[in-house]
């Protein structure tokens, strides 16, 4: 994958202002959070409205992504309907029955997020029970995959980093994803030059003082791509 035509995501998006500066960079996908005790977790209303407001405003608008994590199945259900979301981002254990159901009932695509522990290595990856034997079964059920890093008692959004040779090798023996944990603007292009990811995926990594920071929102999808601003 070069870097012109590696997928971009915003995640964590707040405010409707937010959510058309990285339309105006050429994001592709934008990421809504409805994890309970999440800091920039939305209400249905303020995420709609989002929605629609982008919609209403960008001949071309990014997909737009809900993030779960271990909720019930008719909660995600009826805020991808509620919401018209494009797909749902499952951050917890769902099995992947649990993303079938969802998609089937939806029409939603389901990104599954794999946690890479700090200790999984390029060498040991590949293990009876490694990360190919976890992305098969969600493969399988017709999910994408992001990788991102495990943090206990945090599913996602962590802003740490695992070690990208384990996603590189992946890369290498034909796997597709979405790369997540601890990217910014500074390192994205290096990690695009190493991984080879299907697309990166921010929220962190964009914002100042928690909130997002519009240079960083366009210089993280600038240099994702090897586009001189």
């Amino acid at each position: 994958m070069t870097g012109a035509e590696i997928r971009t995501k915003i995640c964590g998006i707040m405010r409707a202002e937010d959510a058309l500066v990285a339309a105006e960079a050429g994001v592709d996908f934008l990421g809504l959070v409805f994890v309970p005790g999440r800091r920039r977790r939305l209400e249905i209303g303020e995420a709609a409205d989002i929605v629609a407001s982008l919609r209403s405003t960008v001949s071309r608008p990014p997909r737009f992504v809900g993030l779960f994590a271990d909720q019930p199945v008719h909660e995600v259900v009826e805020t991808i309907k509620s919401c018209s979301l494009d797909l749902a981002q499952l951050c917890g254990q769902e099995s992947p029955a649990f993303c079938k159901e969802v998609s089937e009932t939806t029409g939603a695509e389901i990104i599954k997020v794999l946690h890479i522990s700090p200790s999984e290595s390029a060498e040991n990856s590949s293990d009876e029970g490694g990360i190919p034997a976890r992305l098969a079964p969600y493969l399988e059920a017709g999910c994408r995959v992001t990788l991102d890093r495990l943090v206990e008692g945090l599913q996602g959004g962590t802003g740490q980093s695992f070690n990208w040779d384990v996603a590189s090798q992946l890369s290498r023996q034909g796997y597709e994803f979405l790369l997540a944990g601890g990217l910014t603007p500074e390192n994205v292009a290096e990690a695009v030059a190493l991984v080879h990811p299907w697309g990166v995926d921010v929220s962190t990594g964009v914002e100042t003082d928690g909130h997002k920071d519009v240079e960083k929102v366009r210089a993280f999808i600038n240099n994702a791509r090897g586009i001189s601003s």
